[in-house]
């Protein structure tokens, strides 16, 4: 894990950089690059934190971190999925159709908002209802 953490602060730093230099040779009119390469070093900083935070708080060492490591070392359960569950796929659609959105037109939001959202919610309280309740 402290591999992926170095990584990740690696990109981090390299994007935030590459912010900088691509803001000044555009002199900062071009408004999807640089916010982007922005967002991009923002979201490398916080997987590092996230990562150095499970290291911490795990402290044990992933066999990916061993240079002996073996690969049936990482085997076992990985968490709970429902295979039989149609909200993924409805929450796909409502997130595709928000960014249809704003290739087309904002008035797609409209539709895409109550899709994504009503499945976002089904999604979450799956197992609050039903033959499979906790």
């Amino acid at each position: 894990m402290k591999l992926s953490i170095k990584l990740f602060i690696l990109l981090g730093g390299f994007s935030l950089a590459a912010a900088v230099v691509y803001g000044f040779l555009t002199r900062f009119d071009e408004l999807v690059g640089f916010p982007g390469l922005l967002a991009v070093g923002a979201m490398s900083f916080m997987l590092a934190v996230y990562l150095w935070l499970v290291d911490r708080n795990t402290g044990g060492v992933l066999p990916e971190d061993k240079l002996d490591g073996e690969i049936v070392e990482s085997a076992g359960e990985y968490g709970h999925f429902s295979p039989w569950s149609w909200w993924p796929l409805l929450l796909g659609t409502g997130c595709a159709l928000a960014f249809t959105a704003l290739a087309m037109g904002w008035w797609i939001l409209w539709v895409a908002a109550p899709v994504a959202v009503l499945s976002l919610l089904g999604l979450i309280f799956e197992y609050s209802r039903g033959d499979h309740a906790h």
